[in-house]
């Protein structure tokens, strides 16, 4: 008999969200793997052994038993898309779209992605860390053990590079896990816009920031990645994880055309970035095809995707990521077509996509609930999509997302005998404990 660090048995449903090595796909998403009566042997951070609770004693032992009877073990969330490294908050222009002011009428008061940028140029990295790890904080207690986290509330190389040490920083001292993604490409900062900007007299266009994106920042920005720890990122508790460095662009409009976008993503490819965009959100300018097409690992939004791009999609390894909590924020009655995606064969995650304007939001199992209310997704649906799915949608799903032998001992311990219960019931929070690494962190 084996003996190993930690056995979790008796969970009421042991969710594994096993996928065999790939993502979801299709009918595949209803299946989360559910074992009555499971349980965990976990060892050095990693999954041993996972089955029924008698078979788990037939084979391994421990002195640290934790006894879930009555409660759902499942794996820790993966949060694939958020921007929660910035300054200061939102809450005046959170309080004037309440009264009805639109969004170009807060941009030209100073509000909006800007006013969020220039509070983030002022920070000092110390501030911006740790306004950032309280953010962390609170998605850790909502189940989430691993998060991608852009920049792009910088808009110079200045701080863009600023951002990234945050990450690091974050990485390196926060129980998450964390992903980074480099988004310098989110807006058009006030001196590139052509007029005057309060803090600069430049009139520079914004043709010169894509230059300035492609011949400095991203050249930059893959520097520090190589030097950074995350190349050589290895835990002493968990299979070593090749990480990924990726490079994003909000192709839209009033953000970066279809032509500029391309030559973010295609400068990004060629230097050794990983790919993410933006793309459908408000408009189509074709951006999901030309992320498709330069094999992208998520492409994210997609509320205005078309039908032929679905089939590309579906037909791709690339994944969509949906952001519910940012329509649900906007009080807005359209949300993207998830349910079509799925049924179109489409390898779809969830998000929170938490940051300071469209979706101050830590929780994915309030995106799971918004999912399945205004997406017709099912809870089972959105759990893989908020496990497994987005772990792929990260890079990273040969380490987290699913409970598999070989994988990071990343598991939560819910305070309910049926995972249905995170998306139907909302507002709460079922999670009672939280194992990373296979320790207990809360």
């Amino acid at each position: 008999m084996l003996k190993v660090d930690l056995i979790i048995r008796n969970a009421a449903q042991l969710v594994t969200c096993a996928a065999g090595g790939k993502v979801k796909r299709g009918a595949e998403m209803r299946n989360v793997g559910g074992v009555a009566g499971g349980a965990l042997a976990i060892s050095d951070g990693t999954i041993l052994g996972v089955g029924k609770s008698d078979e788990i004693a037939e084979h391994y032992q421990s002195e640290r038993v934790i006894d879930a009877s009555g409660k759902v073990v499942c794996p820790a969330f993966v949060d694939p898309h958020t921007h929660i490294v910035y300054a200061g908050d939102r809450l005046d222009e959170f309080e004037l779209k309440i009264k009805g002011a639109d969004y170009l009428e807060i941009l030209e008061n100073g509000g909006g992605i800007i006013s969020t940028v220039q509070q983030t140029r002022e920070a000092d990295l110390n501030g911006l860390i740790e306004q950032s790890r309280r953010r962390l904080d609170k998605m850790l207690a909502h189940g989430t053990g691993t998060a991608e986290i852009k920049t792009g509330y910088g808009l110079n190389t200045e701080t863009e590079l600023k951002m990234l040490k945050a990450v690091a920083e974050l990485d390196q001292t926060h129980h998450i896990d964390i992903v980074p993604t480099f988004l310098p490409a989110h807006t058009f900062p006030p001196e590139y816009k052509g007029v005057q900007s309060p803090k600069s007299k430049a009139q520079s266009c914004p043709d010169d920031y894509v230059d300035l994106i492609c011949d400095e920042m991203l050249p930059k920005a893959i520097e520090w990645f190589v030097n950074s720890h995350f190349c050589t990122k290895q835990t002493h508790q968990a299979p070593p994880t090749a990480h990924q460095f990726f490079a994003d662009v909000f192709c839209e409009k009033n953000a970066f055309n279809l032509e500029q976008s391309g030559r973010v993503l295609k400068t990004a490819k060629r230097l050794g970035y990983k790919l993410k965009a933006h793309v459908d959100e408000f408009t189509n300018l074709g951006g999901a095809r030309l992320a498709i097409e330069l094999g992208a690992t998520s492409i994210d939004h997609l509320d205005q995707i078309s039908d032929e791009e679905i089939k590309l999609l579906a037909a791709s390894e690339t994944i969509g990521i949906v952001t519910p909590t940012v329509n649900f924020n906007f009080g807005a009655t359209h949300f993207a077509d998830a349910r079509k995606m799925i049924d179109a064969n489409c390898a779809i995650a969830v998000s929170t996509d938490y940051n300071p304007g469209s979706a101050p939001c830590p929780s994915q199992a309030l995106a799971m609930a918004i999912a399945c209310r205004y997406q017709k997704l099912l809870p089972s649906e959105t759990l893989n999509a908020v496990t497994i799915n987005a772990a792929f949608a990260v890079g990273l799903g040969a380490t987290v997302g699913s409970l598999e032998v070989g994988k990071r001992a990343d598991v939560l311990i819910l305070d309910t005998d049926d995972y249905r219960h995170l998306a139907y019931e909302f507002g709460g929070n079922f999670v009672q404990s939280i194992i990373k690494k296979g320790k207990i962190v809360i």
